[in-house]
């Protein structure tokens, strides 16, 4: 083996501003290598009608990008399963609540399954799962392991975050900055 110690960042031109279309790029393009081991980050250059997207669009989607591939996690990570028949909740709608009351944990990972036929085997690495068993319910897992049982649709994200808090893997949200200095500016 070569001793080669320097870190490999690729180079990516962007020259879309289609925010979906730049994702999709990046990943076909560069995710792959990452996801191999090959590479430690990603510079992208935007150019032609690329120049119009803004440093957080660029920034966003690279951090996304280095989340997908596992080499640095910026943000909760959600799983969830694809929805069908058996689905017992509207799964949609239940993600969107579990986003919104936990999407500020870097390093968790929060599964979404709709049903108990499917969702513990697709939840398998998941930090927490949320789980419908029969129709109105759900069960809360930490792991592989179900922790809690039978809790109402209506109680359960509060019970996710409960379950979360448990495990010292909580952390509140940070203000954002704008607020912490409209506040600052307010006191002072």
């Amino acid at each position: 083996k070569n001793d080669i110690t320097a870190n490999v960042i690729h180079h990516y031109v962007a020259s879309t501003k289609d925010t979906n279309e730049l994702a999709l790029q990046m990943g076909t393009k560069v995710g792959a290598h990452l996801t191999d081991g090959n590479g430690d980050g990603i510079l992208v250059e935007p150019v032609g009608d690329a120049e119009s997207l803004s440093l957080d669009v660029l920034r966003r989607t690279s951090f996304g990008l280095l989340q997908g591939s596992r080499m640095r996690s910026t943000k909760t990570e959600f799983v969830s399963c694809p929805s069908c028949g058996r689905t017992l909740f509207d799964l949609q709608d239940t993600t969107a609540a579990i986003q919104e009351a936990t999407g500020h944990l870097p390093g968790v990972t929060i599964a979404v399954m709709g049903c108990i036929v499917n969702g513990p085997g697709e939840m398998a690495d998941a930090d927490f799962g949320y789980v419908g068993t029969i129709p109105g319910k759900v069960d809360l897992y930490y792991g592989k392991e179900v922790v809690r049982k039978s809790i109402p649709n209506e109680e359960a994200v509060d019970a996710l975050v409960d379950l979360i808090k448990s495990y010292d893997m909580w952390q509140d949200k940070e203000e954002d900055a704008e607020e912490s200095e409209s506040e600052a500016v307010a006191t002072a």
